[in-house]
């Protein structure tokens, strides 16, 4: 009798034991490996929150530079230029702290951070950059729309830095408006007349998008004096354990946060106001391990744009913006509420988007991705939970593979779009669709959820094309039940 039960337990038994745990072991390793997508929505909040415990945030040293100390007045009038950049580089050289900058007026040319800063802005600090493109020169190593070149410096600029950081509740303004930066946009609405230099001249983005075409070597690809490319407000580039924290940014010439080829960044706490053209409040690009959180975006273009490059460069740098977290924020004005694209050539993987509000009557779309055969690129694991929007334009939901401006855009790089996962969304108005799918017939959308997703109105049909495994669970849209 025991010598069977002994023979039992441990040669029949082991094997179910053995296979059990295998399978277990295979579930714990799908929850904790990032990079895969999850088998279901209830891994979202799992995903997400490991991603946010690799983001490394800066760590400064215990002491403060103040910008006063270095001849700043900051009385509007004098420029604190020289006193602001004085302060910055002897902080990084005695090893790092915070340079303060008190309450008051500031007028200053480009920003460029050393590591180890913490740029921290007092409550009751402005700082007002200067409108004239000449202060933003010489050139520097940057990008515009998904290209690599030289140009006008961002306002505030950082090149292979790490542990960098904006914090503060004061106010950055860049001073665009109608007579300053914007009317280079073209549009009449932003100040531009007939005549005058325009960002569409073919010394402009017709060079540009030759360099691009041709790839022509970046050192070679000089902008700046004589052209009118906008610059970017808070670029770093190429740079590592970033913060951005309670600032509050207004009137930007171009994009407003524009982390490039940078990883473990921080963006929390942050005000958007701006409604120039092209004012995205903030685009990663080329850049891994994201968070944006407790944020207020009230743009003039997309509230949140993930790129990765544009056509030749994109696929030239080929790094995939990735693990990027949204979560707490408040999108109002803007072409899009969180959008992919379209610069977008590297592909974009894991991105997830969570607790967010989106509603405004000027808000065109919540969630967007936009490219074409171009661009090509990928889009691959999109986690959305708890999202309420108010009311958009155009459609709630909206994966364009035909996104066009300058012209027709048709290539031979046919676009992925798959494992997209939409939870617990509520939505008042979905304008015209409510849901806009057009995908490829060569290469479907394919593997998108909407799992308890409600619309309550919308003026059509959704409108779903080129797609397949669309999978609706417990939703509706406009009060009919999805299948």
């Amino acid at each position: 009798m025991h010598g069977a039960l002994f023979e039992g337990y441990f040669y029949l038994e082991p094997l179910k034991y053995f296979t059990l745990m295998k399978r277990i072991l295979i579930v714990l390793l799908g929850l904790l490996t990032l990079g895969c997508a999850p088998t279901s929505t209830s891994t979202i909040l799992l995903q997400a929150e490991k991603i946010k415990n690799t983001i490394l945030r800066p760590q400064f040293a215990d002491q403060t530079f103040s910008v006063l100390d270095y001849g700043a007045k900051g009385d509007g009038l004098t420029d604190d230029s020289q006193a602001i950049h004085q302060a910055i580089l002897n902080c990084s050289q005695a090893g790092g702290g915070r340079v303060l900058i008190p309450a008051g007026n500031y007028l200053s040319g480009p920003i460029h951070l050393e590591s180890n800063v913490n740029l921290h802005l007092e409550e009751g600090a402005t700082v007002r950059f200067k409108t004239d493109p000449e202060a933003y020169l010489p050139a520097v190593h940057t990008s515009y729309e998904g290209i690599e070149i030289y140009n006008y410096s961002p306002l505030i600029y950082a090149k292979g830095k790490e542990n960098i950081a904006l914090t503060g509740k004061g106010v950055f303004d860049g001073q665009a408006d109608n007579e300053h930066w914007w009317p280079w946009s073209g549009k009449d609405s932003y100040g531009h007349l007939e005549g005058t230099p325009s960002q569409h001249d073919a010394h402009n983005i017709g060079r540009l998008h030759a360099f691009n075409r041709e790839q022509t070597p970046v050192e070679e690809r000089i902008f700046g004096r004589g052209h009118h490319l906008r610059p970017a407000f808070f670029q770093p580039f190429e740079c590592k354990n970033i913060l951005v924290e309670n600032v509050t940014f207004v009137n930007a010439p171009f994009w407003i946060i524009h982390p490039l080829k940078s990883n473990n960044v921080t963006i929390s706490g942050v005000t958007v106001r701006s409604h120039g053209p092209n004012n995205d409040g903030c685009d990663p690009e080329y850049s891994k391990n994201v968070l944006i959180t407790d944020c207020i975006f009230d743009t003039g273009d997309d509230c949140i744009a993930i790129k990765s490059g544009r056509n030749e460069d994109g696929r030239r740098v080929n790094i995939p913006s990735e693990n990027i977290v949204v979560e707490n924020c408040q999108m109002k004005d803007g072409h899009g509420g969180v959008v992919m694209g379209s610069e977008i050539s590297a592909g974009v993987k894991n991105v997830y988007v969570i607790n967010c509000v989106m509603d405004s009557p000027n808000l065109d779309r919540a969630i967007r991705i936009k490219t074409n055969t171009l661009r090509g690129g990928f889009v691959d694991g999109v986690y959305v939970k708890n999202l309420s929007v108010g009311q958009v334009k155009e459609a709630a939901f909206k994966i364009n593979t035909y996104y066009g401006i300058y012209g027709v855009q048709e290539g031979n790089h046919l676009p992925r779009i798959e494992n997209l996962y939409f939870e617990d969304v509520t939505v008042v108005n979905g304008g015209k669709y409510g849901i806009l799918i057009q995908g490829r017939a060569e290469q479907p959308a394919k593997n998108i959820h909407f799992t308890r997703v409600t619309i309550d109105s919308a003026a059509e049909a959704p409108k779903i094309e080129n797609a397949e495994e669309i999978h609706f669970v417990d939703s509706s849209i406009a009060g009919l039940k999805t299948p």
